[in-house]
Formats: C-alpha cells, sequence, structure tokens
C-alpha cells in the first residue's frame, strides 16, 4: 500500500514537472517574457522527484544489484550476503539520509526560496523522508527473505530491461 501511493506521488511530481518545464519554456519563447519561478521550482521538484523515485525503485527491488557472484554461492551464503547489503543499506539510509537530512533540513530551515512560499529547509526534508522509506522498504525486504517470501538476490524479468 505505501508503495502505491508513493507510485502515485511520484508521477503527481512528475506531471508537475512536466507542467512547471512547459511552462518555462512557453513563457520565455513564445511569451517573450520568462517566468522568474519556473528555474528554481523545477529544480527543486526535480531533487524531490529523485529521492521519491529513488525510494519507489528501492521497494520494488529495482535498484542496481550485482547478483552474479552471489547466485553462484548456496542459498545460506545467499541469505547472508544479501543480510549484510541490506543492513548496510538500513545504517546508510538511517545515518546519512534521516540523521544527515534532519541536520541538514534544520540548517536550513529559516532560508527562504525567493520565488516560492517554502523554506529551502522544508524541501530538504524529502531526503529524511526518503531515508525512512528506504529503511522501511530494506526492513521488509529482510523480514521477507526469513520469512521465505522474497529471494536474496533479486529476480530479473527479461522483459522489463531498461536497454
Amino acid at each position: 500500500m505505501i508503495d502505491r501511493i508513493l507510485a502515485v506521488s511520484c508521477i503527481m511530481i512528475f506531471a508537475a514537472l512536466v507542467v512547471v518545464v512547459t511552462w518555462q519554456v512557453f513563457s520565455r519563447q513564445v511569451l517573450g517574457v520568462p517566468a522568474s519561478w519556473t528555474e528554481e521550482s523545477a529544480r527543486y521538484v526535480f531533487v524531490v522527484l529523485a529521492l521519491l523515485g529513488a525510494a519507489l525503485v528501492f521497494s520494488e527491488r529495482g535498484h542496481i544489484a550485482v547478483e552474479l557472484l552471489v547466485n553462484k554461492f548456496p542459498l545460506p551464503v545467499q541469505k547472508l550476503i544479501a543480510l549484510v547489503v541490506e543492513v548496510s543499506i538500513v545504517f546508510f539510509a538511517g545515518y546519512v539520509m534521516i540523521y544527515g537530512g534532519l541536520a541538514v533540513a534544520g540548517n536550513a530551515w529559516t532560508q527562504n526560496i525567493s520565488t516560492m512560499p517554502l523554506s529551502v529547509g522544508q524541501v530538504y526534508l524529502t531526503l529524511p523522508v526518503a531515508g525512512a522509506l528506504i529503511t522501511f522498504f530494506a526492513l521488509c525486504h529482510i523480514v521477507g527473505m526469513f520469512a521465505g517470501t522474497e529471494k536474496p538476490v533479486p529476480e530479473i524479468d527479461p522483459n522489463n530491461q531498461g536497454i
């Protein structure tokens, strides 16, 4: 359910990014008067989309994984390696994204964005939110792996390759 809400949120944020960039191009090229708020808005909307999109990809286990070597080990070793990887991700997301993100957001809380009714700190709150989501999904992967509902190594769907 959380991943569906996250997917819909990412779709809506992407649509907002398309609208902002389209207006930016239209106002500059057609109207001849570029809207001053569009460049900065597009930048911040893109950052939010990238962070939440990373959490969404992580929830679907679509992140980069080099499983060629891991697949050659027996299942118990695969589980151990997967556990180490997931715990490392939980540590990174917890320390860097949540703890560090809250510190950065707190430091920038009073720094206003001149073209938007938000502060930089409010935009930076996306970092700990994405970190909390990644931590949640990593813990779900660990539980699923030991409950037997998920394999230690993500399965690759050959029909769903980007390139």
